[in-house]
């Protein structure tokens, strides 16, 4: 059985990018006029060139955040997060 399908949530243009050594905080507002706050982080610090051009590619950016139904979470689906969580 097919895991039902992600449904959009919160489409957001971006307003404001801000970076700092890890990542970046893209602030902005969405369709329902809400403002949102959304943190984008590496695993690695990104250096001074990499960091303004992902910042100058990101503040053109539109979001479009999808999640599943709330319960929709199947067994399999829980069981590989699980195992993926607890090596």
């Amino acid at each position: 059985m097919n895991p039902p399908e992600y449904q959009p949530f919160a489409e957001i243009e971006v307003e404001a990018v801000r970076p700092d050594r890890h990542g970046f905080t893209l602030t902005g507002q969405g369709h329902d006029h809400t403002e949102y706050s959304l943190d984008l982080r590496f695993d690695m610090p990104l250096d001074a060139r990499t960091r303004t051009v992902l910042g100058e590619l990101l503040s053109h950016a539109d979001l479009i955040i999808s999640r599943r139904p709330p319960g929709a979470l199947t067994d399999a689906l829980r069981t590989r997060r699980e195992r993926a969580h607890n090596p």
